[in-house]
């Protein structure tokens, strides 16, 4: 029995955030938000991973939101790389789900709580030791708290070094589940003591995919590792004619014409249609500049996180 990576937005939408998937998420939000204490009992999980449709390439990248019985929201996302200006990408998705709730006319006493529980393939916080970090609005000085509405989660899983046999909370078999999974033969019986893992392994495991989810898994593999070869060797490339010509305008025309094609195609393919504005700022950029965009824009998920990033690398050129 082999199982897919829950760190993958195609298996984390697929087992946390199917209409089979309401007591795999609770018991999986109690352990992280709530410290292993029951405090979900129902949740609605909102726009759910539907099994007999499969995503298209554009749609690669997704989270999981459901509205919880307490009334608040919470939008999971699992983050693979820690690309440019994420830590503002989240405040804001957060900040934009919390007022989009409030139709023309509608008073703020209707808006419900938001919370951003973010899982990261990174370390974000390397000041921390605690692998799941809380924050809220609180008073500077005296550590007075704000309203409850928003709050931030984060879960780095390189800071999580347990084994099997180590394992003592739910919270623990949950975070190496998602570390683990694939690693897995068989699903362990220290992890099967609890129901929803183990429900949560058998929805991962590739023998219970459809053909067509295999066959779609199998393209986004193959299309994200191709477009990173492709641009990783479009500048490559582009560096070695510039070391061999010696010349400061070959090397900025040749490998930059190249390298910015293969970004906007892979832009399009991903993301959709950019405007002529964002095109042309994409072909201002330096080669060092490029690069880097070319191994982050695998993990933005829409136009407005390009448009972001390109705003942040001029601000610090300013």
């Amino acid at each position: 029995m082999r199982f897919i990576s829950p760190k993958t937005d195609f298996a984390f939408k697929k087992i946390f955030g199917s209409n089979r998937s309401k007591q795999i998420l609770i018991s999986f939000l109690n352990a992280i938000v709530y410290d292993n204490h029951k405090t979900i009992q129902s949740l609605e999980i909102i726009d759910p991973y539907n099994p007999g449709i499969t995503q298209t390439l554009k749609d690669t990248y997704l989270d999981v939101r459901a509205v919880l019985d307490n009334g608040s929201t919470v939008i999971i996302e699992m983050q693979v790389l820690n690309v440019e200006a994420f830590e503002k990408r989240v405040i804001y998705n957060l900040a934009k789900a919390y007022g989009n709730q409030l139709d023309t006319g509608e008073g703020y006493r209707t808006l419900k709580p938001f919370i951003a529980l973010t899982i990261t393939d990174f370390v974000l916080f390397k000041e921390a030791k605690k692998m799941i970090n809380k924050f809220r609005f609180k008073e500077e000085k005296d550590s007075l708290y704000y309203r409850d509405e928003l709050k931030l989660i984060f879960l780095e899983l390189p800071k999580f070094n347990k084994e099997l046999s180590e394992l003592e909370t739910e919270s623990d078999k949950w975070i190496y589940f998602l570390k683990s999974a694939p690693n897995l033969e068989v699903i362990p019986d220290f992890l099967g003591e609890v129901a929803e893992i183990e429900a949560a392994l058998n929805i991962a495991s590739r023998a219970n995919l459809s053909n067509e989810e295999l066959e779609e898994l199998h393209k986004q593999e193959v299309f994200i590792g191709d477009r990173k070869g492709e641009i990783s060797l479009a500048i490559q490339e582009g560096r070695e004619e510039g070391r061999e010509e010696g010349r400061e305008e070959g090397r900025e025309e040749g490998k930059i014409e190249e390298a910015v094609k293969q970004i906007l195609r892979l832009i399009r393919r991903m993301l959709g249609e950019i405007s002529p504005e964002v095109e042309s700022q994409i072909q201002q950029l330096s080669l060092a500049k490029l690069d880097i965009l070319g191994e982050e824009i695998f993990d933005m998920k829409t136009i407005a996180d390009v448009e972001n990033w390109l705003d942040n690398q001029r601000e610090k050129e300013e």
